[in-house]
């Protein structure tokens, strides 16, 4: 959803280069590990600067869990996860129900068929349904992660051909096939109503968002700017959209995002905030840190934005959240560690928080899913 999504291989790869400047969380590749001297510094769930969350809670422990976000009624919570040692060797689908009080155990399922990569997950208005991409018509393993080392050893996402996005029920029984295209078709969310879901797709020769009706089926393309454009989101209020999206403009950068994309892969370079209303018109660029700043969602109030950044951090870690208003004024600092935060989402209320991180992990690999009561 939220489309790709970053992961921590997306993570690994930027420490490894470090020169990088970006980040791909919202395919979502599953996430990676952190260099050595990343570690954390203290293990605790909320940091004292931290004055925005009250009543955090750690709902995962272990393994690689990210883009957590919340049904419709606030009941549950969608996300993707692998571990290795539980057999989920790539990214597979999970669903939990959101505790209702302090000591209440996060249980959880897995709802995808288990079979090839997905992604980029999100329930439906109705909260009995669920969209995710997946490459398991392509085949029933895990696709090959890019060779790196062909490419400088700067971090590399690739475009899975096989990606495409499939609507089933809570038990996982996909019911509708809902993009058929050649080519990468991932990164779903939902319009506040349920009708609409806005997408990432190279099926028009470049990485561009569309939105489709999903009564109809019939879509529209709404970004159309040579770069990489995705991990979009409608606002609360349904009028307007945002994403993350890159924008090569030298002769050398413009060469390196086609090369890659002839090759189904690409390597997002500082990746900056974008908003436009909800037909694609008056786009305008929020943010201009340079650098990775990605995973963008709106305040319940349609106006502010919160998002994850690097921007503070010349070599590219950590990552933390932010808020800043639609106009690029009043950006604030809402994490504080140097650890990695991402993926925030509201809840529908406005009340709560779900976001990724990988503090209190004992320095252990992997990252893990937490709410909070948001406090203004």
């Amino acid at each position: 959803m939220k489309k790709p999504a970053l992961s921590f291989l997306v993570i690994t790869g930027l420490l490894l280069t470090v020169s990088f400047r970006n980040i791909s969380i919202t395919t979502r590749p599953s996430p990676g590990h952190l260099a050595a001297n990343t570690h954390n510094s203290s293990d605790t769930v909320l940091f004292p600067e931290e004055k925005h969350f009250k009543n955090i809670q750690q709902l995962t422990f272990g393994g690689d869990n990210a883009e957590a976000y919340w049904s419709y009624d606030s009941k549950f919570l969608i996300f993707q996860r692998n571990n290795p040692k539980e057999g989920v060797n790539c990214d597979q689908i999970f669903i939990g129900k959101v505790p209702q009080k302090p000591g209440d155990k996060f249980e959880y399922k897995m709802v995808s068929n288990g079979k090839g990569r997905t992604t980029c997950s999100f329930f439906t208005k109705d909260s009995k349904h669920i969209i995710y991409a997946s490459t398991y018509l392509g085949a029933d393993t895990c696709p090959p992660v890019p060779d790196r080392s062909k490419y400088g050893n700067k971090y590399i996402w690739a475009l899975y051909p096989d990606f495409d996005i499939f609507m089933a029920d809570l038990n996982g029984k996909i019911i509708k096939q809902l993009t058929h295209s050649k080519g990468y078709d991932a990164e779903g969310t939902l319009s506040p109503d349920g009708t609409k879901m806005i997408y990432t797709s190279v099926k028009g020769g470049d990485i561009d968002l569309y939105i489709m009706d999903l009564k109809t089926g019939k879509e529209k393309q709404i970004t159309n700017t040579l770069g990489y454009d995705g991990g979009a989101w409608f606002s609360p209020d349904g009028k307007k959209i945002i994403w993350r999206a890159s924008r090569p403009k030298t002769e050398a950068e413009i060469k390196e995002y086609k090369d890659l994309l002839a090759e189904n892969l690409v390597a997002p370079i500082n990746m900056e905030i974008f908003v436009a209303n909800a037909d694609g018109t008056n786009a305008h660029q929020v943010t201009h840190f340079g650098q990775a700043n990605w995973a963008p969602a709106f305040f319940p109030d349609s106006k502010r934005i919160i998002f994850a950044s690097n921007h503070e951090y010349e070599r590219g870690f950590p990552f933390n959240l932010y808020s800043i208003n639609e106009d690029g004024t009043n950006l604030q600092k809402i994490t504080h560690e140097k650890i990695f935060d991402a993926f925030p989402m509201f809840s529908p209320s406005g009340k709560k928080l779900v976001f990724c991180s990988n503090r209190n992990n004992g320095d252990a690999h992997g990252i893990n899913i937490f709410i909070a009561d948001w406090v203004e």
